[in-house]
């Protein structure tokens, strides 16, 4: 695991892009505070920019840093959830503007998975997550049904987890400063 995330590393710092397992389903990734390496994840999955991309972050001290003021629920949400939970956050900072929403708000997930959390806070940098498909098309469940689009319009593939099934994608809740709660997918 070691070697893949030195790989990683070495490709993300220069602006690339990365196909890798996350702890929901397989993800194309790049490192969220460089505007020109998001924009490739948008080109190659034929993504209209308008609709926004997910971030990771290693621990909630990470979050702190890319979140202008986190709700206390958060906080809650995030230690009772019993599944992977992305949290719509008002007013983030520090990260690529092309990551942020119209409404200026933005999508992270604290991830657990070891092999992400160990990239994430060697980058020390939130990675960006999208799904591994091109727009419109069905998120592959399995490493084999990625599209050769994706697999070679990326920069570098993780070679880890390529037999293991993925598991539903996390679930999404829009928390608002004022701490309203909207459950976007359970």
């Amino acid at each position: 695991m070691e070697q893949e995330i030195t790989n990683c590393l070495e490709v993300l710092k220069k602006g690339g892009i990365i196909l890798y397992p996350t702890d929901t389903v397989w993800g194309i990734g790049c490192d969220a505070t460089q505007p020109a390496a998001v924009q490739k994840i948008f080109q190659l999955k034929k993504r209209e920019e308008r609709k926004s991309m997910i971030c990771l972050v290693n621990d909630f001290r990470m979050l702190e840093q890319y979140v202008e003021r986190i709700p206390e629920v958060a906080y809650d949400i995030l230690k009772f959830a019993n599944k992977p939970t992305t949290i719509i956050y008002d007013d983030p900072i520090r990260v690529a503007e092309n990551l942020i929403a119209e409404d200026n708000s933005l999508a992270i997930r604290v991830v657990k998975d070891s092999f992400c959390n160990g990239l994430i806070r060697r980058l020390r940098r939130p990675l960006v997550s999208t799904s591994a498909n091109m727009s419109g098309e069905p998120t592959p469940m399995h490493f084999q049904e990625m599209s050769p689009q994706i697999l070679e319009g990326v920069d570098y593939v993780v070679n880890l987890h390529r037999d293991r099934k993925s598991v539903s994608p996390s679930s999404i809740i829009k928390l608002k400063k004022d701490g309203t709660v909207h459950v976007i997918r359970p």
